[in-house]
């Protein structure tokens, strides 16, 4: 097949460009920066310079490449500086929100105009889920709206997408918390520094993905032509008390400080504050039982100690 990477560089598209030319497909795969154009043509793509956020520029990648299925990794999380502000993560994310919407939506379009006959884009289900009820979350669940937090912006991005993407008969991929290559570099730095507390009682729920086993997914959606939604997750969604501590041990930090709740919210915001005692994981059977994915890591602890360490 031609496939078409939109965001082919990132940490996901990355190991997404690399299985596909492993399985003869032909892939195109775009970049913001001349400087990665390299980087894909030494994954076996054809590297295009593209800006999600302009028309035409997606337009024309689009309309050169022909593709037979267009899947969509673009993400924008831009750290100028030491560390993210995960006090503000509206701010954040504006980028990758913008993406989210416009960039899906231009995407789409160029997608219905060349006749793209399939649609793949991701999205996130790492803690996330409606905050009422069990910790753990199928596709049947609804995500939480985060109306008046620090994420609103952010998960009307992803409501965006979901419905955009499900109403042209595509595939959403909810990827869950990511590590691996260039995905988890702050966390481990933040570890290191002693600047990433365990609040309360650690009683949120997460799920996590590695960036490889995330990619396979969006290869078997490619493959079977999938439809809905599926979280991309691996088989262990757990509680910051237990994902966290393994994380810093994993990375030779010392054990994370653990602070209060109403300390934690006026320094990390409640975004970090619900992700971490109300948080809620999500079930990877869908995927498995539709796509027939199975994660190489089946579960945070092995892939923290494997690909972190």
């Amino acid at each position: 097949m031609q496939i078409f990477v939109a965001g082919g560089a990132g940490v996901i598209g990355r190991p997404l460009v690399q299985q596909l030319v492993e399985l003869g497909h032909q892939v195109t795969a775009t970049t913001t920066s001349p400087d990665k154009l390299g980087l894909l043509k030494e994954l076996g793509a054809d590297a295009v310079v593209m800006d999600g956020l302009d028309p035409v520029s997606v337009d024309k990648a689009v309309a050169k490449a022909r593709p037979d299925a267009l899947v969509h990794e673009m993400t924008k999380l831009s750290v100028p500086t030491g560390l993210p502000d995960m006090k503000h993560f509206n701010r954040w994310f504006a980028i990758t929100n913008r993406l989210r919407i416009e960039g899906t939506d231009n995407l789409l379009a160029a997608a219905e105009r060349y006749g793209v006959s399939h649609f793949v884009a991701q999205s996130y289900s790492g803690w996330n889920g409606i905050r009422e009820g069990g910790w753990v979350k199928t596709e049947e669940d609804p995500l939480d709206p985060e109306i008046g937090t620090g994420f609103s912006e952010g998960a009307e991005a992803i409501r965006h997408v979901e419905d955009a993407v499900i109403k042209a008969g595509g595939a959403v991929l909810r990827h869950g918390t990511l590590y691996g290559p260039g995905a988890t570099d702050y966390q481990v730095e933040a570890l290191r520094k002693r600047q990433f507390p365990l609040i309360g009682g650690g009683t949120g729920y997460s799920s996590w993905v590695h960036v490889d086993d995330a990619a396979s997914a969006a290869v078997l959606a490619v493959d079977k032509e999938a439809r809905g939604v599926f979280n991309i997750v691996d088989d262990e969604p757990a509680p910051a008390s237990e994902w966290l501590p393994h994380l810093a041990a994993s990375v030779g930090a010392k054990p994370p400080l653990r602070i209060p709740k109403w300390l934690a919210r006026p320094l990390a915001g409640d975004v970090v504050v619900t992700m971490m005692t109300e948080g809620r994981g999500f079930s990877n059977a869908k995927a498995k039982r539709e796509l027939g994915w199975k994660p190489r890591y089946s579960s945070w602890r092995q892939g923290f100690e494997e690909e972190i360490a």
